[in-house]
Order: C-alpha cells, then structure tokens, then sequence
C-alpha cells in the first residue's frame, strides 16, 4: 500500500487532524531559502515534531548550505528524517551516520539520480522551481518517474501537484513507496483543509498499481 506524507504544517491542529486520518508523515518546513507561507521556524518545527506520535515520521523539510548546517537543524529538531532541498551527493553522503533518515529531493531528469540513489534512505521526485525548491503545485512527467522507480532499489516518494483529485491515477501510474502533497490539500498557504486531508489519503491508499 502507498504511504502518505502531508507537508507545510504551520498548526498543531492541523498536524492532530492529518494524523487522524491516517497520514504515514508529516512535513515540518524550516530553513529554506524560498518565500513559502508554510515555513515555520526551526523551534516551532522541534515542538510540533515532539507532538508526533509513534509509527507516524515526523519530517524535517529544509534547504541548508551544507552537510554541516544540516546535521545542526537534525539535532535542533529531532526528525524521524530529514528531507534535503539543494544538496549534492557528496553532502548528501556525509549524514549517513546522522540521527535521522535522509531523503533526497531530485527532479526526474536529474543527471546525478544514481549518486543520490546510492547516498540516500530514500528520494523524493518532485517539479522543482529556480531557486531549488519544490512544493511548486506543478505535476512532472509520471512515466518517467515511474522508471525511475523501476529501476532503483532506494524507495521513492512522489511529489509535485497532487490533489485529492489525481493522487489514484499518480499511484496507478507510478507505483511509488509514498505520495507527499502541500498545497493540493489546503484552504489558504499553510492551512489544510481537513475535508481535503481525509480524500487524498483514502484515494491514494485504495489506488491500485497497473500491470
């Protein structure tokens, strides 16, 4: 069964109302370098990861300048797993021994996707914008990615677009380990709407892979 991670928590309330409906993980932003209205800062990211209850991933989502900074923002707030913007394998390769699992953000034709397959717990296939970032709402090409799946071993999150309105067919089509979705599941930037929340996780956990 796909898991489900929802990103961009600004609210303890929103973050209680995801996990009663059964999201697998939740998304903490703090420390990116793009103007998003789901950022919060690295204390409020420590307190809301503390609320996370067991066999649900809190998740650290940030953008630092290095391996360095990125060890200090893992420590600061205690992650399940950290989900990196913006680093290259080598950096990527320096947390292996860090106190959280390592996701690494790539887009589908990214040429270095074996380094960070080799480097990482796991990558996140996401529509990436200039400045680095993802969370852009726009979807990519899912049968690439799906190729990708197919041929890695590192399990592989897809993002970028998701709504409660395409999540079944992106799973169909892809067969990916997870789903991550910000924005398709909001009233306004960094408020979810619950109504939302609920659709996507039922659809994207009942989703059936194609032959």
């Amino acid at each position: 069964m796909t898991r489900v991670k929802v990103c961009g928590f600004t609210r303890e309330a929103d973050l209680e109302a995801a996990i009663a409906a059964g999201v697998d993980a939740v998304g903490l932003i703090a420390g990116v370098t793009v103007d998003t209205p789901r950022e919060i800062d690295l204390e409020v990211a420590s307190r809301l990861a503390a609320t996370v209850p067991p066999l649900v991933s809190s998740v650290l989502v940030t953008m630092p300048g290095d391996a360095g900074e990125a060890r200090r923002r893992i420590e600061r707030v205690r992650p399940d797993a950290v989900q990196l913007h913006g680093l290259d394998p080598v950096d990527v390769a320096a947390l292996a021994d860090a106190p959280a699992d390592v996701i690494a953000v790539v887009e589908p034709t990214d040429p270095e996707l074996d380094a960070y397959a080799e480097t990482a717990d796991a990558l996140l296939v996401d529509s990436i914008d200039a400045e680095g970032g993802g969370g852009t709402g726009e979807t990519h090409d899912w049968e690439r990615t799906r190729e990708i799946v197919t041929g890695l071993d590192v399990p592989v999150v897809l993002a970028g677009g998701l709504t409660p309105e395409n999540v079944s067919t992106a799973v169909e089509t892809v067969d990916p380990f997870a789903v991550d979705v910000a924005s398709g599941v909001e009233r306004e930037g960094g408020v979810k709407d619950y109504d939302a929340v609920e659709r996507f996780v039922e659809r994207a956990t009942r989703a059936r892979v194609a032959p």
